[in-house]
C-alpha cells in the first residue's frame, strides 16, 4: 500500500530547531535595535475585517489578500446569478473577514482603534507573520514575518533619517552590506504632472515599480496598457537617462525638469532635507536617490525606502515610506505616520 506523505501548502514551510535558532537570532537582533532607539511593541489579530484591507493596497494588492470564508452557511442570501456583481463584490458578501496583508494597515486601525491610550508621536515596533495568494518563488512566500518600526503623529523629516540609520544599524549588525534607496511619491506625483498624465498616477507608480523585474521596455510597454499615451511615455527618456547621475546632479537635474511642479518640487526639498540629516549619522551603507522607486502600495504620499543587498541577487529585503492619510481613512484626520519594514524570510536567505 502506498502511503501519501502529509504535506503543507506551497509558499509556507516547517523550521527544524536549527531554523529556528538562527531566526530568532534575526528578530532578537532586529529587536534589540528597535529598543535602542525606545520604539514599543503591539500585536494585532492575524486576520482583520476586510473592509478594513481592502482598497489599501492598490488593484494588485486586493487581488492577492487571503480571504477567509464566512461561517456556518456561507452561501446564504448570496445571489451568483447577478450579472451586475463582480468577484470583489462576491467575495465581500461571502467573505467578512481576511488575513492580514501587511502590518501597517492593521496598525493605522490599532491606532485610530486605540487614540485616546497612546501618547503621540508613537512609536511602535510589531514582529508578526502576514500572507499573500502570491505566486511562490525564490525569496518570496505566501507566509512570512515582518518586523515593521513606525512613528506615528509627526511629519518631521528627522524620523525618516532615524529610520535610515535603524536599517544601517540593523545590517551593519548581521554584517550584510546593502544599499539604501530612497525616494519621493511627490517626485512622483511631480514626474506624472511633467508628462501631462496626473491623472494616472497610480498606473504610472504601478508600472515604474516593475522596472527592475520587466526593465525599461516592459515598463513603458505597461504604461501604454495601462492608458498613458505614447507622447507621455517618450517624455520619461528624461528620466530613465538620469539612473548613471550621482544623487546631487538627480536633485539638481529634477529640479530644472519639475519646475513646474510644486508638489515635485516640494518632494525635491524634502529629500534633501531627508538626505542632509541622513549624512550627519555617519552611516556604514550607502544611501542612492533612486527616481525609479515607487513602491506599488497606494497609502504611501512622502519618502520611500528600499533596501537591497550588494552581494546577493535578491529582491529587496527591507522596504517603507510615508503615509498621510491612512488614519483618516478610518476617521483619524492629520496623523501623519512612517515606517519601515524588515523581511525576516529574505534576510534569512541573504546570511544564509
Amino acid at each position: 500500500m502506498n502511503i501519501v506523505k502529509p504535506s503543507i501548502p506551497k509558499g509556507t514551510r516547517d523550521f527544524t530547531p536549527t531554523e529556528m535558532m538562527r531566526r530568532n537570532y534575526i528578530f532578537d537582533t532586529i529587536r534589540t535595535v528597535f529598543h535602542r532607539h525606545a520604539y514599543l511593541p503591539i500585536e494585532t489579530p492575524s486576520m482583520e475585517n476586510l473592509s478594513i484591507l481592502m482598497g489599501k493596497y492598490g488593484e494588485e494588492g486586493d487581488r492577492l489578500l487571503f480571504k477567509i470564508l464566512n461561517s456556518g452557511d456561507f452561501t446564504k442570501g448570496v445571489d451568483f446569478n447577478d450579472p451586475e456583481k463582480s468577484v470583489n463584490k462576491l467575495a465581500t458578501e461571502l467573505c467578512e473577514k481576511g488575513l492580514r496583508y501587511d502590518l501597517t494597515v492593521p496598525f493605522a486601525r490599532f491606532v485610530v482603534q486605540h487614540q485616546n491610550e497612546l501618547t503621540f508621536p508613537f512609536k511602535r515596533y510589531q514582529m508578526q507573520p502576514v500572507w499573500r495568494a502570491d505566486r511562490p518563488q525564490k525569496g518570496r512566500y505566501r507566509e512570512f514575518y515582518q518586523c515593521d518600526v513606525d512613528i506615528i503623529g509627526s511629519n518631521a523629516l528627522l524620523n525618516e533619517a532615524e529610520l535610515i540609520e535603524i536599517t544601517d544599524e540593523i545590517f551593519t549588525q548581521f554584517g550584510i552590506r546593502v544599499t539604501i534607496k530612497v525616494n519621493n511619491r511627490k517626485i512622483l506625483s511631480g514626474i506624472a504632472e511633467m508628462i501631462g498624465a496626473p491623472e494616472k498616477m497610480v498606473d504610472f507608480c504601478t508600472a515604474m515599480d516593475k522596472l527592475d523585474k520587466i526593465g525599461r521596455d516592459g515598463v513603458c510597454a505597461e504604461m501604454e496598457e495601462r492608458g498613458i499615451s505614447a507622447e507621455a511615455i517618450t517624455k520619461l527618456d528624461a528620466i530613465f537617462d538620469m539612473t548613471h547621475m550621482d544623487t546631487t546632479e538627480k536633485l539638481d537635474t529634477l529640479s530644472t525638469l519639475l519646475a513646474g511642479s510644486e508638489t515635485g518640487l516640494q518632494g525635491i526639498r524634502e529629500v534633501r532635507e531627508m538626505l542632509a540629516y541622513a549624512q550627519a549619522m555617519e552611516l556604514h551603507n550607502n544611501i542612492e536617490l533612486d527616481i525609479t522607486l515607487a513602491r506599488g502600495l497606494n497609502y504611501y504620499t512622502g519618502a520611500i525606502f528600499e533596501v537591497k543587498a550588494d552581494e546577493v541577487a535578491m529582491g529587496s529585503i527591507s522596504g517603507g515610506g510615508r503615509y498621510d492619510n491612512l488614519t483618516g481613512i478610518f476617521g483619524l484626520k492629520n496623523m501623519s505616520g512612517v515606517g519601515i519594514s524588515y523581511g525576516a524570510e529574505r534576510i534569512y536567505d541573504v546570511l544564509n
